[in-house]
């Protein structure tokens, strides 16, 4: 079993930066892939980043390519979401996910955390 607990959210306006910390504990994150994903309101949840356990491999979101960093620090078991030159359209409730890291590009993640919202005024 992983839980999952973000923090980090907030308030702030168009091009600011803020930092959403997704602290795993269960199982280390060497045998993780950890993913962000977002929903606004009245939308569908969307993929943002995800970080493998080898090496790692990092992949985004076009809409954040860019502009949001994906890391891990492994020694805290926690992977981080630099997010800057927020935008609007930004504004969702953030989760972070896991799945076992030997699994395929297509496999459901297994675990999610409560979500932190994010909120970005013009």
């Amino acid at each position: 079993q992983v839980q999952l607990v973000e923090s980090g959210g907030g308030s702030v306006q168009t091009g600011a930066s803020l930092r959403l910390s997704c602290a795993a504990s269960g199982r280390t994150l060497t045998s993780l892939t950890i993913g962000w994903f977002r929903q606004a309101p009245g939308k569908e949840r969307e993929f943002v980043a995800h970080i493998t356990w080898s090496w790692p491999s990092t992949n985004y979101a076009d809409s954040v390519k860019g502009r949001f960093t994906i890391s891990r620090d492994y020694a805290k078991n926690t992977v981080a979401l630099e997010m800057n030159k927020l935008k609007p359209e930004d504004t969702a409730v953030y989760y972070c996910a896991a799945k076992a890291a030997v699994s395929g590009p297509s496999d459901p993640y297994n675990y999610w955390g409560q979500g932190t919202q994010v909120t970005v005024s013009s």
